[in-house]
Protein backbone atom coordinates (compact mmCIF):
# COMPACT_ATOMS: atom_id res chain seq x y z
CA UNK A 1 0.00 0.00 0.00
CA UNK A 2 2.92 2.35 0.75
CA UNK A 3 4.98 1.33 -2.47
CA UNK A 4 1.47 2.54 -4.25
CA UNK A 5 1.12 5.85 -2.23
CA UNK A 6 4.91 6.50 -3.21
CA UNK A 7 3.89 5.87 -7.08
CA UNK A 8 0.72 7.83 -6.79
CA UNK A 9 3.03 10.75 -5.47
CA UNK A 10 5.51 10.42 -8.16
CA UNK A 11 3.32 10.76 -10.66
CA UNK A 12 2.01 13.44 -9.23
CA UNK A 13 4.95 15.17 -9.21
CA UNK A 14 6.41 14.83 -12.21
CA UNK A 15 3.43 15.80 -14.15
CA UNK A 16 3.45 19.13 -11.81
CA UNK A 17 6.79 19.72 -12.81
CA UNK A 18 6.22 19.35 -15.97
CA UNK A 19 3.47 21.47 -16.46
CA UNK A 20 4.79 23.90 -14.79
CA UNK A 21 7.98 24.64 -17.07
CA UNK A 22 8.08 27.85 -17.86
CA UNK A 23 6.54 29.19 -21.30
CA UNK A 24 7.58 32.47 -23.47
CA UNK A 25 3.91 33.40 -24.13
CA UNK A 26 3.99 37.60 -24.54
CA UNK A 27 6.58 40.62 -24.55
CA UNK A 28 5.76 44.07 -24.40
CA UNK A 29 8.08 47.10 -25.07
CA UNK A 30 8.56 50.74 -26.36
CA UNK A 31 10.68 52.42 -29.03
CA UNK A 32 12.03 55.32 -30.30
CA UNK A 33 12.88 56.53 -33.76
CA UNK A 34 11.76 58.66 -36.90
CA UNK A 35 9.42 59.16 -39.25
CA UNK A 36 9.89 60.03 -42.53
CA UNK A 37 8.17 60.50 -45.50
CA UNK A 38 8.16 60.79 -49.60
CA UNK A 39 5.37 62.35 -51.57
CA UNK A 40 4.91 65.47 -53.93
CA UNK A 41 7.68 68.01 -51.85
CA UNK A 42 10.40 64.67 -50.94
CA UNK A 43 10.41 62.80 -54.10
CA UNK A 44 12.98 60.19 -52.57
CA UNK A 45 13.76 58.81 -48.78
CA UNK A 46 16.07 61.65 -47.03
CA UNK A 47 17.22 60.35 -43.57
CA UNK A 48 17.98 64.53 -43.43
CA UNK A 49 14.26 64.94 -43.23
CA UNK A 50 13.38 62.68 -40.45
CA UNK A 51 11.17 63.80 -37.80
CA UNK A 52 11.22 62.28 -33.76
CA UNK A 53 8.90 59.00 -33.38
CA UNK A 54 7.99 56.51 -30.47
CA UNK A 55 6.22 53.59 -30.56
CA UNK A 56 4.57 50.74 -27.84
CA UNK A 57 4.09 47.71 -28.47
CA UNK A 58 2.57 44.47 -27.58
CA UNK A 59 3.80 40.97 -28.97
CA UNK A 60 2.17 37.16 -28.70
CA UNK A 61 4.41 34.87 -29.86
CA UNK A 62 2.27 32.21 -31.77
CA UNK A 63 5.77 29.55 -32.58
CA UNK A 64 9.43 29.88 -32.68
CA UNK A 65 9.15 31.71 -35.66
CA UNK A 66 6.53 33.57 -36.02
CA UNK A 67 4.82 36.69 -33.65
CA UNK A 68 1.82 38.76 -33.56
CA UNK A 69 2.20 42.38 -33.02
CA UNK A 70 -0.03 45.32 -32.12
CA UNK A 71 1.50 48.81 -31.69
CA UNK A 72 0.80 52.15 -31.45
CA UNK A 73 3.04 54.71 -32.92
CA UNK A 74 3.09 58.73 -32.75
CA UNK A 75 5.39 60.95 -34.48
CA UNK A 76 6.05 64.21 -36.76
CA UNK A 77 6.54 64.40 -40.52
CA UNK A 78 7.32 67.51 -42.28
CA UNK A 79 8.39 68.72 -46.12
CA UNK A 80 9.31 71.24 -48.10
CA UNK A 81 9.99 72.50 -51.64
CA UNK A 82 13.17 74.38 -49.74
CA UNK A 83 15.22 71.92 -51.71
CA UNK A 84 13.22 71.72 -55.11
CA UNK A 85 12.95 68.90 -57.49
CA UNK A 86 11.99 70.47 -60.60
CA UNK A 87 11.23 74.17 -61.72
CA UNK A 88 7.81 73.38 -60.81
CA UNK A 89 8.55 72.52 -57.63
CA UNK A 90 10.24 75.81 -56.85
CA UNK A 91 7.04 77.77 -58.00
CA UNK A 92 5.15 76.22 -55.56
CA UNK A 93 7.46 76.78 -52.74
CA UNK A 94 5.15 74.05 -50.66
CA UNK A 95 5.76 72.84 -47.09
CA UNK A 96 3.91 70.27 -44.72
CA UNK A 97 4.24 70.30 -40.42
CA UNK A 98 1.93 67.12 -39.36
CA UNK A 99 1.51 65.35 -36.27
CA UNK A 100 0.75 61.41 -37.07
CA UNK A 101 -0.39 58.61 -34.89
CA UNK A 102 -0.65 55.26 -36.05
CA UNK A 103 -2.36 51.93 -34.88
CA UNK A 104 -1.07 48.97 -36.57
CA UNK A 105 -1.41 44.88 -36.34
CA UNK A 106 0.84 42.53 -38.12
CA UNK A 107 3.05 39.16 -38.49
CA UNK A 108 6.81 38.81 -38.05
CA UNK A 109 8.83 35.86 -39.05
CA UNK A 110 12.15 35.08 -37.23
CA UNK A 111 14.78 33.46 -39.61
CA UNK A 112 16.98 31.82 -36.63
CA UNK A 113 15.51 30.25 -33.54
CA UNK A 114 17.06 33.29 -31.30
CA UNK A 115 15.25 31.87 -28.46
CA UNK A 116 17.54 29.02 -28.38
CA UNK A 117 19.49 29.42 -24.53
CA UNK A 118 22.27 26.81 -26.23
CA UNK A 119 22.90 29.31 -29.15
CA UNK A 120 25.61 31.59 -28.78
CA UNK A 121 24.95 34.47 -30.38
CA UNK A 122 21.22 34.80 -29.47
CA UNK A 123 20.58 36.67 -32.27
CA UNK A 124 17.91 36.92 -35.73
CA UNK A 125 16.97 38.84 -38.68
CA UNK A 126 13.38 38.81 -39.14
CA UNK A 127 10.57 40.67 -41.82
CA UNK A 128 6.92 41.49 -40.88
CA UNK A 129 3.95 43.10 -42.51
CA UNK A 130 0.32 43.80 -41.54
CA UNK A 131 -2.44 46.37 -41.62
CA UNK A 132 -2.45 49.60 -40.35
CA UNK A 133 -4.71 53.11 -39.65
CA UNK A 134 -3.24 56.29 -38.91
CA UNK A 135 -4.80 59.71 -38.11
CA UNK A 136 -2.63 63.08 -38.79
CA UNK A 137 -3.60 66.35 -37.49
CA UNK A 138 -2.14 69.79 -38.73
CA UNK A 139 -2.88 70.32 -42.23
CA UNK A 140 -4.57 74.11 -41.89
CA UNK A 141 -6.90 73.29 -44.77
CA UNK A 142 -10.64 73.01 -43.83
CA UNK A 143 -12.13 72.52 -47.37
CA UNK A 144 -9.57 69.48 -47.75
CA UNK A 145 -11.62 66.43 -50.11
CA UNK A 146 -10.36 63.83 -47.28
CA UNK A 147 -10.58 62.19 -45.07
CA UNK A 148 -7.65 62.45 -41.60
CA UNK A 149 -7.97 58.86 -41.14
CA UNK A 150 -6.36 56.17 -43.51
CA UNK A 151 -5.63 52.92 -44.02
CA UNK A 152 -1.85 51.71 -44.57
CA UNK A 153 -0.06 48.91 -45.20
CA UNK A 154 3.27 48.03 -43.03
CA UNK A 155 5.88 46.16 -43.71
CA UNK A 156 9.86 45.90 -43.03
CA UNK A 157 12.94 44.03 -41.89
CA UNK A 158 14.18 44.16 -38.34
CA UNK A 159 16.80 42.37 -36.09
CA UNK A 160 16.81 41.15 -32.70
CA UNK A 161 19.53 40.47 -29.56
CA UNK A 162 19.20 38.69 -26.69
CA UNK A 163 20.38 40.56 -23.72
CA UNK A 164 19.45 38.22 -20.73
CA UNK A 165 16.45 35.88 -20.56
CA UNK A 166 14.06 39.56 -19.50
CA UNK A 167 15.38 41.59 -21.98
CA UNK A 168 16.06 41.98 -25.51
CA UNK A 169 16.92 45.32 -27.85
CA UNK A 170 15.84 45.18 -31.38
CA UNK A 171 16.51 47.22 -34.70
CA UNK A 172 13.88 47.98 -37.09
CA UNK A 173 12.71 50.06 -40.67
CA UNK A 174 9.44 50.05 -42.22
CA UNK A 175 7.16 51.23 -44.93
CA UNK A 176 3.81 52.49 -44.95
CA UNK A 177 2.39 51.95 -48.15
CA UNK A 178 -0.68 54.53 -47.84
CA UNK A 179 -3.68 55.00 -50.42
CA UNK A 180 -3.63 58.84 -49.71
CA UNK A 181 -1.95 61.81 -51.62
CA UNK A 182 -2.33 64.39 -49.07
CA UNK A 183 0.05 63.51 -46.11
CA UNK A 184 2.26 67.01 -47.63
CA UNK A 185 -1.21 68.42 -48.25
CA UNK A 186 -0.67 68.49 -51.73
CA UNK A 187 -2.44 66.53 -54.70
CA UNK A 188 -4.66 67.50 -57.85
CA UNK A 189 -5.83 71.09 -58.57
CA UNK A 190 -6.59 73.02 -61.78
CA UNK A 191 -3.88 73.51 -64.04
CA UNK A 192 -5.66 76.56 -65.44
CA UNK A 193 -5.17 78.71 -62.58
CA UNK A 194 -1.26 78.47 -62.70
CA UNK A 195 -0.63 78.63 -59.05
CA UNK A 196 1.23 75.66 -59.17
CA UNK A 197 -0.13 74.73 -55.15
CA UNK A 198 -0.65 70.46 -56.97
CA UNK A 199 1.27 67.97 -57.58
CA UNK A 200 0.66 64.20 -59.23
CA UNK A 201 -2.62 62.79 -57.60
CA UNK A 202 -1.25 59.44 -59.17
CA UNK A 203 1.09 59.21 -57.24
CA UNK A 204 0.34 58.14 -53.37
CA UNK A 205 2.34 59.41 -50.79
CA UNK A 206 4.49 57.26 -48.24
CA UNK A 207 6.00 57.03 -44.84
CA UNK A 208 9.08 55.62 -43.53
CA UNK A 209 9.80 54.43 -39.71
CA UNK A 210 13.05 53.67 -38.52
CA UNK A 211 14.12 52.96 -34.30
CA UNK A 212 15.76 51.34 -31.90
CA UNK A 213 13.09 49.36 -29.68
CA UNK A 214 13.22 47.99 -25.72
CA UNK A 215 11.29 44.83 -25.41
CA UNK A 216 10.45 42.83 -21.94
CA UNK A 217 9.22 39.22 -22.19
CA UNK A 218 6.62 38.17 -19.98
CA UNK A 219 6.28 34.21 -18.41
CA UNK A 220 3.64 32.10 -18.17
CA UNK A 221 3.73 29.31 -15.69
CA UNK A 222 1.12 27.46 -15.91
CA UNK A 223 -0.62 25.69 -13.32
CA UNK A 224 -0.15 21.90 -11.91
CA UNK A 225 -2.63 19.03 -13.74
CA UNK A 226 -3.86 16.14 -11.69
CA UNK A 227 -3.19 13.07 -13.81
CA UNK A 228 -6.30 11.46 -12.95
Amino acid sequence: MRLVRNIAFFVIISNSVAFSQVELKSEIGFGVGTLNYTGDLVRSYDFANSQPAATVFYRTNISKVISMRTSLTGGKLSGSDSNPIDVFASKRSSSFNIFLLEASAGFEYHFLDWRDTKRPLRFTPYIFAGAAMFIISGNSSKTAPYSNVQPAIPFGVGAKYVLNPNWYVSLEFAIRKTFFDYLDNVSDGNVVLKNYKYGNTFDNDNYYSFGFAVTRTLYNIPCARSPY
